[in-house]
């Protein structure tokens, strides 16, 4: 039950916010003291939060890539040169 409400928060939370979460958790994690149980607990809330912030990336590039396509679904917006590599292609 504490998993599902963990992961229906963690989805309805700015990227802003899992990440401040996440570093919480890791401090956590490496302050030590917890028990094994606990450690798994913030382990796995942990990942979860990774989870949910590589969905909302993956929502984001999205997002760009359609704004950026013309009618062709080809690219019309050239990143700017600080987006390329030293050969003038866009760095991944």
């Amino acid at each position: 039950m504490a998993r599902e409400t963990a992961k229906k928060s963690a989805n309805k939370q700015s990227y802003e916010a899992l990440m401040a979460r996440l570093e919480e958790v890791v401090d956590r994690l490496e302050g030590g003291g917890l028990s094994l149980e606990e450690s798994l607990a913030a382990f796995e809330e942990g990942v979860g939060l990774v989870r949910a912030g590589e969905a909302r990336l993956d929502e984001a590039e999205k997002k760009v890539e359609q704004l950026l396509a013309g009618p062709d679904g080809q690219t019309v917006v050239d990143l700017p040169e600080t987006a390329r590599d030293d050969e003038g292609k866009q760095s991944p």
